[in-house]
């Protein structure tokens, strides 16, 4: 907690001291073997009284359970997610005389479950785990529900070589053990010794899992860096302080940029692109500097930049007297937040395309993490650049219609409309007036008659053709 969150931990002590009994971990070769002695312990515990709370890591072991305690019928509750509508009962229940109760992981915690009459005599609430779960902490959960506040109870965890933990980490030296000492099947191992190798296993895995947080914490890092410089500048922007100050820097970059790219320091000034110049300015900026050759190759870096600043400051001044200082800050305000809205979203799919790709620049002999701080500082610093252009150039053409304007646009709408429901009326007039089919008048001549037309031949053979 402390290498991630930087956060200290202090321990509390319980309200009253806990008297529950703990027993070692109970091991045998096979699944089969471990849940017919699961079956026995809840039978044994049954008939003596004592309530038993049997966990489980998923719903299909707890409905195996409760079909191998029904075939020896002793009666129990099933509480998953299929049967979530009766939990607070079953709950309720689940500490009297007798009672078992079969739960998932999920099911039941956070809850005290009361003991009922006599149940304190018969020794408490018995959690009985059928298997040790990857971390430490599911497994102190399920048997925190037993021995609260000061009553007595007792847990124990039922394993078998067959577990996944087990399979995973150890499982070949406790199967040799048992295989030398020549332990049958239902046969178990029950020894603290055994108990503390598990607990090294989920130790391992726990291990795993906060290298794993670890890591996901160092990338968040960088966007989190880069969420705070976005957020900064919104509040900004929302806010209306410095809004001027945020434009004019934006300004500032944008000639400092094209000066950079123009005023080559191997060139002569009559050498530099002077039409990217002009270019690159009218695009961004909506307007041109007014200078003729002569003056133009008398320019130096520092004369070059003053000249575009203040050609850019004019056409951001003539803007602004378009609009109106009060409308122009609202329109600055509403340009900025949408461009800025819009590429931090695409920005973000970005980041999480190039997270996704990154570990295979292992296989190059590279760090991923070094690797995905360089390409996402690349990504964000093309993303400010994007929202610069983007906020100038539209910022530098956007005008406030005046009355007039509206309504000539408005009667020009009209008349298009007007024009296309015509147009349709006519299409529609002509299709109603198409031609009528032919009627043919006389008889019909077969194809075998004569030839109408004098020539003694057949009609098939003669006009009949070029019917």
């Amino acid at each position: 907690f402390k290498k991630i969150y930087n956060l200290d931990v202090t321990v509390l002590p319980t309200h009253m001291d806990m008297i529950r009994d703990d027993y070692a971990d109970v091991i045998y070769k096979t699944e089969a073997a471990k849940f017919r002695s699961v079956i026995n312990e809840i039978t044994e515990k049954h008939q003596a009284g004592q309530p038993v709370l049997v966990g489980t890591v998923s719903i299909d072991v707890s409905e195996k359970i409760s079909r191998m305690l029904k075939k020896v019928k002793v009666p129990h509750e099933v509480l998953n997610a299929k049967h979530h509508e009766r939990e607070a009962e079953i709950i309720a229940d689940a500490g009297q005389q007798g009672k078992v109760t079969i739960a998932t992981n999920m099911a039941g915690r956070g809850t005290d479950i009361k003991l009922g009459d006599g149940v304190v005599e018969a020794g408490g609430l018995h959690i009985l785990g059928t298997s040790r779960h990857e971390s430490r902490r599911i497994d102190n959960q399920l048997r925190g529900r037993s021995g609260r506040q000061g009553d007595p109870g007792s847990s124990r965890f039922f394993l078998s070589l067959e577990d996944d933990l087990l399979r995973i980490f150890g499982s070949g030296k406790i199967s040799g053990i048992m295989d030398k000492l020549g332990m049958e099947e239902d046969e178990p191992i029950e020894h603290t010794m055994i108990s503390r190798a598990i607990e090294n296993a989920q130790k391992k895995v726990e291990g795993h899992h906060f290298d794993i947080r670890k890591h996901l914490l160092e990338y968040d890092d960088v966007m989190n860096k880069q969420r705070e410089i976005i957020y900064a500048q919104r509040r900004e922007v929302l806010s209306g302080d410095n809004l001027e100050r945020v434009l004019e820097d934006m300004i500032e970059d944008l000639i400092q940029e094209i000066v950079d790219e123009v005023a080559q320091d191997k060139l002569a000034a009559e050498d530099w692109d002077w039409e990217y110049c002009e270019k690159r300015m009218a695009d961004i900026f909506n307007c041109k500097p007014q200078w003729n050759e002569q003056e133009r190759n008398s320019l130096t870096n520092e004369t070059l930049s003053d000249k575009l600043r203040e050609t850019a400051q004019q056409a951001a001044q003539a803007q602004e007297k378009a609009n109106g200082p009060e409308n122009q800050r609202q329109i600055e305000r509403i340009i900025l937040l949408q461009i800025v809205d819009g590429h931090w979203k695409e920005h973000l799919l970005n980041m999480d395309h190039l997270k996704e790709g990154i570990g295979l620049r292992g296989y190059g002999q590279k760090n991923p993490l070094n690797e995905y701080k360089r390409e996402a500082f690349n990504l964000f610093a093309k993303m400010i650049e994007t929202v610069k252009v983007q906020t100038i150039t539209n910022l530098m053409r956007v005008r406030i219609l005046q009355d007039d304007e509206v309504e000539r646009l408005e009667e020009e709408r009209r008349q298009r409309r007007e024009q296309e429901m015509s147009l349709n009326k006519g299409a529609a007039g002509e299709v109603s007036k198409a031609p009528a089919p032919h009627r043919r008048e006389g008889d019909k001549i077969g194809r075998n008659a004569p030839c109408p037309c004098g020539s003694g031949k057949k009609y098939k053979k003669c006009c009949g053709k070029m019917a």
